[in-house]
């Protein structure tokens, strides 16, 4: 089978049994929300998760909905929550001055991450309380909302943060008015995040919590380990800050399409032959475009090991942002803003809004007499849960729609 345009991840991870392949061949290393996030990519709009039927008054037509999968893992599922996150932000966030920064960290570092993932829920906290104690030097709570990111365009590890954060904030005396925010300097953040994510390393280590890497097994004390992460005090860090701007929906729309697509978009994918994978990539540093090829199983394993584990929270809110505090906090920054707005917790677009405004018609129109066709009855998922169906799901086994 070769694919050459409309290339679908679904497609790949079915054809030849791969996905099921590499399963076999490294199921003591694969963890249990990868296996459940392919699962649902692979069932996803299938009978398996059942349908809504809906029929014409006048008996000229019927359509199955099938439900989604609702996996961050999924292109069109991962593009329905972007779309959702993204109009619930426009709708929440303060319409003022905003600046994205990306913390980044030495390649050498990324390894400690990947065997010690707890540690992922450790540095969005390190990023914001750097900005909230800079923004508290000037006498104000800013907002600040994070993604955590952990491939690069190649789908290589890159462990990074994508950061935004107001700039301006309440006034820390009383919350009654508004400061406005000065500049962040280059080089005063490079230096606090540096050596916040040196102390976690060697305080994990220190109270023995920490795992190393297979190639630093070698170290057994804890001067050593001192000793070997102070050479990172002398390498480049990039902490890069971009323009403040008050184009709220631009900084919205650069951070959304981090968040909870699946690593790789599809357009991306331009050849599978059935035993290579080709896709382009974006050199951020030389801004130029590369192809890459794979042997299928090796795309697949760089793809996956980037699915976050069960419950893990990409995206993170601080300062008055913070979930605790947003529903007494947010009302007052609209007041100070003059900005005509009441909090919302969330904005849901459904599923025939969306279809209308991608594709610019309406699914529950008759094509026939144009009435709207009405629900009929409900289709029920299969009780089995998808765990206990590996093998069959991994094979194509399930039912399609009719």
């Amino acid at each position: 089978m070769e694919y050459v345009s409309g290339i679908k991840l679904r497609d790949i991870f079915l054809d030849n049994g791969n996905w099921w392949r590499l399963f076999l061949k490294h199921r003591n290393l694969i963890r249990k929300s990868i296996i459940i996030n392919v699962l649902k990519l692979l069932v996803c709009r299938t009978a398996f998760l059942g349908y809504h039927c809906f029929i014409c008054p006048n008996g000229h037509k019927s359509i199955k909905a099938p439900h989604s999968c609702k996996s961050r893992f999924c292109s069109s599922c991962g593009k329905k929550a972007t779309d959702n996150w993204i109009k619930t932000s426009l709708n929440t966030l303060p319409d003022t001055v905003w600046q994205h920064i990306t913390f980044t960290m030495p390649g050498q570092f990324w390894d400690f991450f990947w065997v010690n993932r707890y540690l992922m829920n450790k540095i969005p906290l390190i990023a914001a309380n750097i900005i909230k104690k800079l923004s508290k030097q000037k006498g104000y709570l800013p907002g600040i909302f994070l993604a955590i990111h952990t491939f690069g365009q190649d789908l290589k590890r890159n462990i990074h943060l994508h950061l935004s954060t107001t700039i301006g904030g309440l006034s820390l005396s009383s919350y009654d008015s508004w400061v406005e925010g000065g500049y962040f300097y280059h080089d005063t953040l490079k230096k606090m995040w540096r050596y916040e994510i040196i102390s976690l390393l060697r305080r994990e280590f220190k109270e023995g919590r920490l795992r190393l890497p297979p190639h630093l097994v070698h170290i057994k004390s804890y001067d050593t380990f001192c000793s070997w992460t102070s050479q990172f005090y002398n390498k480049t860090w990039v902490v890069h800050l971009k323009e403040q701007s008050d184009n709220m929906k631009a900084n919205v729309d650069y951070l959304g399409k981090y968040l909870k697509r699946p690593p790789i978009g599809e357009t991306r994918i331009k050849k599978y032959d059935g035993s290579f994978v080709t896709y382009e990539y974006l050199d951020h540093y030389t801004k130029t475009t590369h192809i890459m090829t794979l042997p299928v199983l090796d795309f697949i394993a760089r793809l996956i090991s980037h699915i976050p584990d069960k419950n893990f929270r990409n995206i993170r809110y601080y300062g008055f942002l913070a979930n605790r505090v947003r529903g007494r906090l947010l009302p007052i920054v609209y007041g100070l803003l003059n900005m005509k707005r009441t909090f919302k917790t969330k904005v849901y677009i459904p599923w025939r809004k969306m279809i209308k405004n991608i594709f610019h018609y309406d699914p529950l129109k008759c094509p026939f007499c144009n009435t709207t066709m009405i629900w009929k009855y409900m289709g029920l998922p299969f009780r089995t849960p998808l765990y206990f169906m590996h093998k069959e799901i991994a094979h194509g086994y399930f039912p399609l729609l009719c």
